[in-house]
């Protein structure tokens, strides 16, 4: 069990974090009757859960510590522009995080996780679907079309065909396409690739009208969401926590679910364990869609998504890890907006205003690798945070593990792989 049930009744379950791994939290915690609070630093506006591709990708069964990101990540950081950055300062937290990343950089590590992953992904593109039966479309731009991985060099096309035959072997359905293939898929557009590898099982939406419409239905279902108030600490008795202390007062609690992206690790320091986790900022910006796109997809070689939303796309990119949450790096955003041309050459696009870029700060764990489970030390804690690019993808599946996990029952996706201490022993 989760939590003790005495001397709870009446206490609401707080949800710290309202991105969209929180309000799916509190949307599964709400259909079981809880009373639900999300508390957010934010404006529960703009975030990290509104401006990213949108993409349910079950295809994506690699974590982001591989070995091909220490070589690549070596020669990136060489360039302004390229797809991966790690800004370069003294600061002991994120040397931490370096080395741990660098260590788990490895196959080992890969073969390890690929279970783990596929596993939350399928639940979690199922209840995706659930969603959909349950509550329409509600002008989510749900569009369950599949995701294409296209490449321009024979290196990026051996990179792409190795890891379809990965994935074929793991059990996901892949296929290979040469370029004839794919301008069929993308009859409006010139596409100058030499072939991708589709992915018919992924799908993409639009994250802004998911965020609004759970808000929505958040707020009509008797979920209390506030916003701009941040945690300052916790009342704790033995091995529960009592309330949450926080810069608009304390609210006792009945149990904790930390959902706070990249600021969970902060989190977990205010409870006494290690939680290492870094921001990787990521950018994009929204384009008229002329020619029509008409396929999500990621430019490999890049690291570019594409999300088509009929008369609108979304070109995003880039993993840079930061402390500079609010500034834009106008090189960065140039990487991403050149390689447009670069593989879509017709397409008609302006470079945009700063103030039309969106930015956030995805949660990085060193071994690319969410935080989901019970917290150590605390019976009625646990988190669901460290997603990286996979947030929206995963969102579901974590926010219903995480509420079966407050009624005691353990699910059918494995979560040793997951484990909240993997870092804090």
């Amino acid at each position: 069990m989760l939590y003790n049930v005495e001397n709870v009744f009446m206490k609401p379950t707080i949800v710290i974090g309202g991105g969209i791994v929180g309000l799916f939290t509190a949307y599964y915690l709400q259909q079981i009757g809880e009373e639900v609070i999300v508390i957010d630093r934010g404006d529960l506006e703009e975030n990290c859960s509104t401006g990213n591709a949108g993409m349910v990708v079950p295809s994506h069964i690699v974590p982001l510590a591989s070995p091909g990101m220490i070589s690549k990540g070596i020669s990136w950081m060489l360039s302004s522009k390229s797809p991966f950055y790690i800004q370069p300062r003294l600061d002991k937290k994120l040397i931490e995080w370096c080395l741990l990343f660098y260590k788990n950089s490895n196959a080992q590590h890969v073969q390890k996780s690929i279970p783990y992953l596929k596993g939350i992904s399928l639940f979690s593109k199922q209840l995706y679907l659930d969603f959909m039966v349950e509550h329409g479309d509600n002008n989510i731009n749900f569009q369950d079309k599949g995701l294409l991985m296209l490449y321009k060099s024979r290196e990026g096309e051996k990179e792409e065909i190795e890891f379809s035959h990965l994935a074929k072997k793991s059990g996901i359905d892949v296929e290979v396409l040469n370029r004839d293939d794919i301008r069929k898929m993308e009859s409006n557009q010139e596409v100058d690739v030499r072939g991708g590898i589709y992915f018919p099982d992924d799908a993409h939406l639009s994250p802004k009208d998911l965020y609004d419409y759970l808000k929505q239905y958040l707020l009509k279902n008797g979920v209390g969401l506030k916003s701009g108030v941040s945690i300052i600490g916790f009342e704790k008795s033995v091995d529960q926590v009592q309330a949450v202390l926080t810069t608009k007062g304390k609210i006792d609690c009945k149990q904790v679910m930390v959902c706070a992206g990249s600021w969970s690790g902060e989190i977990a320091k205010m409870l006494g364990f290690k939680l290492p986790m870094m921001g990787g900022k990521g950018y994009s910006f929204v384009l008229p869609n002329t020619p029509q796109l008409m396929q999500s997809s990621i430019l490999t070689e890049a690291r570019v998504s594409q999300s088509p939303y009929g008369e609108k796309v979304r070109f995003g990119g880039t993993m840079e890890i930061s402390n500079k949450a609010d500034t834009v790096n106008i090189n960065r955003v140039k990487g991403i907006f050149e390689s447009i041309k670069n593989y879509y050459p017709e397409f008609q696009a302006e470079f945009p205003q700063e103030d039309q870029i969106w930015k956030g700060m995805r949660p990085c764990s060193p071994d690319g690798l969410p935080y989901i489970g019970k917290a150590p030390k605390w019976k009625n804690v646990a988190f669901g945070a460290g997603h990286s690019m996979m947030g929206l993808s995963l969102a579901p599946a974590t926010g219903k593990i995480l509420a079966d996990l407050s009624k005691g029952k353990e699910g059918e996706v494995r979560l040793e792989g997951f484990a909240v201490d993997r870092y804090a022993r």
